[in-house]
């Protein structure tokens, strides 16, 4: 007994440094791929050198959240979208923009694999509202985040009070490689997405539904 618990011990202790050596390897890749962002001639290269910037440094921000929240069994979702919505203010919004990030009416657990997916989907629909929604660095905006579940059912929403659309569309003009991402995260989790635009707003939802199976007579 005492042999199986060293030997858990020690596994704990082997994988807290393999989180730590691969959010430090995040964040070396992150710096490298700024400094050649800075170095292009090509401006269209360097944005797209920003955004894989931003993008390696949202991933670093959910391994790190949910390494502090513990990786096996639930996830309380609040805290972690909590602290991971902190962490990316802190990050892509700072001091220089007015626009606030919330987390607000989330409830719930999640499974660690499903918690990292949420987190990425997250991270990639703040970055789009950041660019899109809020062209203008000097507008006034908010974003807001939700998670509620009712059993096996879950839903996560991201809003903004951007600029949005007249046409009911998504605010991009073209499926951009965040909306991939978001797609086939949520295809993973066998959710479905559904985008709303306004010219009040966007408000993206993924949703998680089950059903119960009617007996046919």
């Amino acid at each position: 007994m005492r042999e199986k618990d060293q030997l858990l011990q020690e596994k704990d202790v082997l994988f807290e440094e393999l989180q730590h050596r691969i959010s430090n390897s995040l964040q070396v890749i992150a710096s490298i791929i700024l400094l050649k962002a800075r170095t292009v001639q090509s401006e269209e290269t360097r944005v797209h050198l920003q955004d894989t910037h931003k993008r390696v440094l949202s991933v670093a921000a959910v391994q790190e959240q949910l390494h502090v929240l513990g990786t096996i069994g639930s996830i309380e979702i609040a805290p972690y979208l909590s602290k991971l919505c902190d962490a990316l203010a802190t990050s892509m919004i700072g001091d220089s923009r007015p626009i606030t990030l919330k987390v607000a009416g989330a409830k719930g657990t999640a499974t660690s694999r499903q918690a990292e997916s949420i987190g990425l989907i997250v991270t990639e629909l703040v970055m789009n509202a950041l660019k899109h929604a809020f062209p203008d660095e000097k507008l006034v905006g908010e974003i807001n985040v939700a998670y509620d579940r009712a059993g096996t059912n879950w839903k996560l929403t991201v809003s903004d009070n951007g600029i949005g659309r007249h046409d009911g569309t998504f605010a991009q003009k073209k499926v951009g490689l965040g909306t991939g991402i978001i797609k086939a995260l949520s295809h993973q989790l066998n959710a479905q997405v559904e985008t709303l635009a306004s010219p009040q707003g966007t408000r993206v939802s993924i949703t998680h539904a089950t059903f119960p199976t009617v007996a046919v007579a």
